[in-house]
């Protein structure tokens, strides 16, 4: 079993190129989140103003529609989004400086050519754990778009979320390697 890598954001070039798909790593720093409908309005906003609701030069977004928090907690269950429906929002984000991408599931061959290109990495989060990745969320705070409730904009601090690379920038594939192996052992 290989080293959990810890990391911290912003991500820069020499943290990224340290990455390879299968890596462990714990991230702690400030995460944004976005889901489909702040993806579609951040991009038609760029398309007006040339600008983003935050800086997004290194930063990561982490596909998520965070549930209410109970009493006493900082955000409610907080479980990674499919990040495929992401996709056609993607490659123009990492040409603007993204270095980061956080969900579940597979990402399309744009985006993969694009995290080659542009030098950003998916990370994909662990399904069904929503509850408990939400423990690693240390403060919340809606920056954007509050209207769209769970998918506005927030800016998260994590403190050593677990995830593993799924994508990076040499073309390596956690899915793609994942099933040759199975493959390897049912046939």
């Amino acid at each position: 079993m290989s080293e959990i890598k810890r990391i911290t954001t912003p991500l820069t070039e020499e943290i990224i190129e340290n990455l390879r798909a299968g890596d462990r790593v714990l991230i702690s720093g400030y995460v944004y989140t976005a889901r489909d409908a702040a993806h579609k309005r951040m991009l038609e906003e760029y398309e007006k103003t040339g600008k983003l609701p935050f800086d997004i030069r290194g930063q990561i977004i982490y596909y998520v529609g965070p549930t209410p928090p109970r009493p006493g907690q900082v955000i409610g269950s907080a479980g990674p989004t499919t990040a495929y429906r992401m996709d056609k929002y993607t490659p123009k984000l990492l040409e603007l400086g993204l270095k980061g991408t956080i969900g579940k599931g597979w990402r399309g061959e744009e985006v993969k050519e694009a995290l080659k290109r542009f030098k950003a990495v998916y990370f994909a989060a662990y399904g069904g754990t929503a509850a408990l990745l939400s423990k690693h969320i240390k403060s919340v705070e809606i920056i954007a778009y509050e209207d769209l409730g769970p998918e506005a904009i927030r800016k998260l601090y994590f403190e050593n979320f677990p995830v593993i690379v799924a994508n990076d920038i040499y073309g390596g594939d956690v899915f793609e390697e994942g099933q040759k192996k199975f493959r390897k052992l049912v046939i």
